[in-house]
């Protein structure tokens, strides 16, 4: 069998999302997805990867990642060279799937668990749904209700919020209501104001749940050091579960003088690319947990390699969601695949909306758990109707 064609796929309502089929001459066809960048990641699969990929067994999962990844430029990063990577690289295994005719998890290795524990990261419907990624910016707090506005509630009725995911079986959720402060004052301090205003929905969540309710506390790198450090103190009252991304994630040594100065887990990070970074991070005993988003770090063959990594350092593993329907879909054959697996990241204003625009299946979500996909591959694919769409734009690079 021989890759025939890179396909690739964006759309203008979700420009930041980028789709691509590996095309065989078996006819069988992979699915994958990155996100951030779209049409500068398409150039780079077009103009740099397609002449090394086109042509080659797409099983050789491993020796294609090791092409993609070696390139120059593409070093431990989450740039436009290793997002490439991980969109193909998904797809690979979703071909590798179809092949065999079992789901990714299972090619993985098989399941670790029966059903995988979720958190809810309470972002909106039109969260990000836009070309703009500021954590500001992309909060669309004006656009039309629905029932799952949860940025606007963690903000503005957090303790209504709480209770909602509880009746939901949801007993985790992830905020970010210091995000304002941070981008006023660029990261570098706190007003006693900024800080009382943000503490508010944590007070909210405890007066309506109590302890009953896990808090994750999303930061989203914006902070320096001591303002992070002055944060976690002030939180520490509340018991969150974990600080997510307090600074920039590129001094281990910074990020373990955090992780020191507080008794809540640090989890790192999205942001991070390749295994060789994590370990980094690792060795300074600077991350409880390890976060991973297989659209960034390289997909799913560097994302189970830093799992591993993550267990060799007793540390648990937590995939991160907060991108596009197939990338999500990778992260939970992931999830289900690792033993050391924590909880799955899930937006349910993602997955009960936008996300049922773009894929025929989306996983099954009950009582705050997900259940694994059952079908060959990732088990889903891109709806009819999306290659119908107006404001599609399709490159195709192909054996001459």
């Amino acid at each position: 069998m021989k890759i025939t064609a890179l396909r690739t796929y964006r759309v203008e309502e979700f420009a930041n999302v980028l789709w691509i089929h590996v095309e065989t001459d078996a006819g069988i066809t992979g699915l994958g997805e990155t996100f951030y960048g779209a049409e500068a990641v398409e150039a780079h699969i077009h103009n740099t990867l397609a002449v090394r990929l086109v042509g080659q067994d797409p099983l050789n999962i491993e020796l294609l990642h090791k092409e993609m990844v070696s390139l120059p430029n593409a070093q431990a990063s989450t740039g436009v060279e290793y997002r490439a990577a991980s969109a193909v690289d998904i797809a690979l295994w979703d071909l590798f799937g179809k092949v065999c005719g079992q789901p990714v998890h299972t090619m993985l290795g098989g399941q670790s668990w029966d059903r995988m524990r979720t958190y809810n990261t309470c972002a909106g419907t039109r969260y990000v749904r836009t070309n703009k990624i500021r954590p500001v910016d992309t909060w669309n707090l004006d656009a039309a209700p629905s029932p799952y506005e949860d940025l606007d509630g963690f903000m503005n009725r957090a303790g209504e919020l709480a209770e909602d995911l509880l009746e939901n079986g949801i007993s985790s959720m992830k905020i970010w209501p210091f995000d304002p402060a941070g981008i006023e004052n660029k990261g570098q301090f706190i007003t006693t104001e900024q800080m009382k205003t943000a503490v508010k929905p944590f007070e909210l969540i405890r007066k309506a749940v109590g302890d009953k309710m896990d808090i994750m506390v999303e930061m989203h790198s914006l902070w320096n050091l001591p303002t992070a450090m002055e944060i976690a103190r002030t939180l520490e009252q509340f018991n969150p579960r974990w600080f997510e991304d307090p600074i920039r994630m590129n001094s281990p040594q910074a990020l373990a003088e955090f992780a020191r100065s507080t008794h809540v887990w640090t989890c790192a990070s999205e942001t991070l690319g390749s295994r060789f970074a994590y370990k980094e991070y690792l060795d300074r005993d600077a991350a409880h947990v390890v976060m991973a988003d297989l659209c960034w770090t390289g997909g799913l063959t560097e994302g189970r390699k830093i799992a591993a990594m993550a267990d060799t350092y007793h540390r648990p593993f937590a995939p991160h969601d907060c991108i596009g329907p197939v990338g999500f879909i990778a992260a939970i054959h992931m999830s289900f695949s690792q033993p050391n697996t924590l909880i799955q990241e899930s937006v349910r204003a993602f997955y009960k909306g936008w996300y049922r625009e773009l894929v025929t299946e989306v996983p099954r979500i009950e009582g705050g758990y997900i259940y694994p996909m059952e079908g060959p591959g990732l088990g889903t694919e891109l709806v009819p109707q999306f290659f119908e769409r107006s404001d599609l734009t399709v490159r195709v690079s192909e054996a001459a």
